[in-house]
């Protein structure tokens, strides 16, 4: 008797199989100073595994997304950028130009500008002017139909001999290829620069590393454009957050980064030192304080900060705590070391745009 056939369809009832994840090799760079934020930041990330800090300071890992669009990475706020990467047993970057290297190397590109939605690509190599970057060029605009626009464009390819860590003995060319058109620092929601502004993964460093507590009552002095306003609601809710500026032309540049942010944030144009609301009003203030060259003078500031210290203690609460950023760290330390209301705790140094500002967490 012949044996029964079985069916191979599937039952209707039945779900078909999710696809196995596959891992691609992402590198992580932060700002300098900010590394173990941007880290702690990236561990949260659902399907991220493996991974080790390079010489450089970036972080490379392991990440598998389902819809293949690395969605999940580009929202991160507590990085400067994050690149696919991919690896080549060569020894030196004119063996990109052999027919089967090169072809690969097209065809890795073409996946990050096709995920990605590049349309366009710039060059980061030592010797980018060269005869093999040159042809490497021409190759990618021909073959990827990407435009090349080395000042601005979308896709950043970086070519670098391959960053080993310490137990690894591997060696040749790796190149790096950006999956956001600018990088994640630049936050989509600045509609409005203002000189001295705030870079906003510091302003996301300086709320993660205060403690988000969705009962607190924020108050950002000297708010300026908004960046640590704008920061701490995309974060999650709060009590209360106002934020304060002496300057028309600062609130009118944060109403417009509000707007974009589509955020509801009281701003209003008072001096911080003579607010005249009541004593406690807050449990938290947050400020970058002037560094005394873009914003504010050093004489100026030596004046103050004592003033400054003095006021927030009658503006926050008992168990309140203050979040500063500041380059005139000589300056604020000895102004710390004058007084007793508030002990003070050094959170991080960074390293942004030519200074090295350190933020320091207060507590009465």
């Amino acid at each position: 008797m012949p044996r029964p056939v079985r069916s191979s369809s599937r039952s209707k009832n039945q779900k078909p199989r999710p696809r196995p994840l596959r891992y691609q090799s992402f590198e992580l760079e932060a700002l300098s100073g900010l590394e173990d934020v941007a880290e702690a930041e990236l561990r949260e990330v659902p399907t991220v595994r493996g991974g080790g800090r390079l010489p450089s300071g970036g972080v490379r890992f392991q990440f598998a997304d389902a819809d293949g669009t690395w969605e999940r990475l580009s929202r991160l706020r507590g990085a400067v950028a994050i690149y696919r990467v991919e690896h080549w047993d060569i020894p030196r970057p004119r063996a990109f130009l052999g027919h089967q290297v090169l072809g690969e190397l097209l065809d890795f590109l073409g996946s990050v500008a096709r995920a990605a939605g590049h349309q366009s690509f710039r060059l980061s190599a030592a010797g980018r002017d060269s005869e093999t970057f040159t042809r490497l060029i021409e190759e990618i605009q021909e073959q990827l139909g990407l435009t090349y626009q080395q000042d601005d464009g979308e896709m950043l390819i970086r070519f670098r001999p391959y960053e080993r860590r310490s137990s690894e003995t591997e060696e040749g060319w790796e190149v790096l290829a950006r999956i956001t058109p600018r990088p994640l620092s630049a936050r989509a929601w600045r509609a409005c620069n203002m000189s001295g502004g705030l870079n906003a993964t510091i302003a996301y460093a300086m709320h993660r590393l205060s403690g988000q507590r969705e009962r607190d009552r924020i108050f950002n002095p000297m708010c300026g454009s908004g960046t640590l306003l704008i920061e701490r609601s995309l974060m999650g809710p709060v009590d209360a957050m106002v934020g304060v500026d002496v300057s028309e032309a600062a609130l009118s540049c944060a109403r417009q980064n509000i707007a974009a942010a589509k955020r509801n944030i009281e701003v209003a144009q008072i001096d911080a030192l003579h607010t005249g609301l009541p004593d406690r009003s807050f449990d938290l203030v947050v400020a970058d304080l002037p560094w005394g060259d873009a914003v504010g003078t050093h004489g100026g500031n030596a004046a103050l900060y004592p003033a400054f210290l003095q006021e927030m203690d009658r503006l926050t609460a008992r168990a309140g705590r203050l979040c500063l950023l500041t380059h005139e760290i000589k300056l604020f330390e000895r102004v710390l070391a004058e007084q007793s209301r508030w002990h003070a705790k050094e959170l991080f140094q960074v390293y942004s745009g030519g200074h090295h500002p350190k933020c320091y967490l207060l507590s009465k």
